[in-house]
């Protein structure tokens, strides 16, 4: 691999820009607390980890050249991201109408996680990103295989990393976030975020 240390600054600036994943993991944590957010955590981490080893198995490819394939994983992550998003909305909306009801506290521990592993896994820009951006720290004549397996490692870890920071920075200002004024906002913006994150990728063009 070249330059071992401008991969990983290239990955930090790359995992801390917003995506469809801290837009799940903001919102479980506000409504959940750190446990929520660490099993969302959790959840996208190990799509993360299934993209890597379908990059270093070749599915990826398959996917990103197949348009079929692309398009099927394309608009089941989208129509999911929509559905979180109208829910989140809706959600917010039966607060306003009974303040002691908080529909999505009561949502099952696995819930959580199974919204970060569903975001991540079906969203094909993943896989796109995985082939397009690992092989541009491919060392000459070097083998793949090992290659992308210890990039797609570093990038999960790195991952795992600062979504850790950032849930215990949500947790600690959790009294503040769980405000109703304030939760309305995160809600409201988070809805209509996701919404356009599953919109966005709806209207993805295929590159095969």
């Amino acid at each position: 691999m070249i330059n071992v240390t401008l991969f990983i600054i290239a990955c930090v600036l790359l995992i801390i820009l917003p995506g469809p994943d801290t837009a799940i993991v903001t919102k479980n944590t506000v409504v959940g607390g750190r446990n929520g957010g660490f099993q969302t955590m959790i959840g996208s981490c190990i799509g993360l980890a299934i993209h890597t080893i379908a990059a270093v198995a070749g599915l990826s490819a398959i996917i990103v050249k197949s348009a079929v394939a692309f398009t099927l994983l394309k608009y089941v992550g989208a129509a999911y991201l929509c559905y979180l998003g109208v829910r989140t909305l809706m959600n917010m909306r039966a607060k306003k109408m009974d303040l002691e009801e908080e529909p999505i506290e009561t949502m099952k521990g696995n819930s959580y996680f199974k919204q970060g592993f569903i975001t991540n896994v079906t969203n094909p820009k993943v896989a796109v990103f995985f082939l397009t951006f690992l092989p541009q720290f491919l060392a000459p004549n070097s083998e793949p295989f090992w290659s992308f397996l210890v990039m797609g490692i570093i990038y999960s870890v790195l991952t795992f990393l600062w979504f850790t920071f950032y849930v215990f920075l949500l947790d600690k200002i959790r009294n503040f976030m769980k405000r109703p004024a304030t939760q309305a906002v995160i809600e409201s913006l988070t809805g209509v975020v996701l919404i356009g994150f599953g919109l966005k990728l709806a209207l993805e063009k295929s590159n095969g």
